[in-house]
C-alpha cells in the first residue's frame, strides 16, 4: 500500500477549504483517508496553512509521500509565508544562488534589463526636463480620458 500526503476538498461549491490528509494512493481524492492532518483555507487573507507538524513528520517519516501542493504548504508554513508568496512551484537550490546573486548587485541588474544604460541613467536627473515629449504634448491635442 503506498501512502500518501495529499489534499482533499471539503468546501462548498466556489468556497474551496482543503484538507491535508494522509490516505492511500488509489482511494478517490475526496474519498476514503488514513488521517487528517492539517488545513488549508487559500480564501482568506493571508491564507491559512494548519499542520500537525508531529503526525506530518511521522507519516513522512514512515515513508509517505507529499504531493508538490503539500510541500508547498509545508515550506510556506514553516517560512510563516503564504503560498502565493512563496511562488508557485518550488524552486531548486540552484535556481535561489542565482536570484540572491543577482539580488545582491541591482546597478548591475538594472543595467542588463535596461539595455546596457546605467542605473543612474534609467533615472533621469530631477532638475533636467525630458527631452522626448509624449505624443500628444507634440500634436497639441489633449489626451482622451
Amino acid at each position: 500500500m503506498s501512502v500518501r500526503v495529499r489534499l482533499t476538498r471539503v468546501g462548498s461549491k466556489k468556497n474551496p477549504i482543503w484538507r491535508v490528509v494522509v490516505a492511500d494512493q488509489r482511494s478517490p481524492r475526496d474519498g476514503r483517508f488514513i488521517e487528517a492532518v492539517g488545513q488549508y483555507n487559500p480564501q482568506t487573507d493571508p491564507s491559512t496553512i494548519v499542520l500537525d507538524r508531529e503526525r506530518l513528520d511521522h507519516w513522512l517519516g514512515r515513508g509517505a509521500q507529499a504531493s508538490n501542493t503539500v510541500k508547498q504548504l509545508m515550506k510556506a508554513h514553516s517560512k510563516g509565508l503564504t503560498p502565493a508568496t512563496a511562488g508557485a512551484a518550488a524552486p531548486s537550490e540552484e535556481a535561489d544562488a542565482t536570484e540572491d546573486e543577482a539580488a545582491a548587485t541591482p546597478a548591475e541588474g538594472a543595467a542588463l534589463e535596461g539595455g546596457g544604460e546605467s542605473a543612474e541613467a534609467l533615472e533621469g536627473d530631477p532638475a533636467e526636463p525630458s527631452q522626448v515629449e509624449p505624443e500628444d504634448a507634440k500634436s497639441g491635442e489633449e489626451p482622451a480620458s
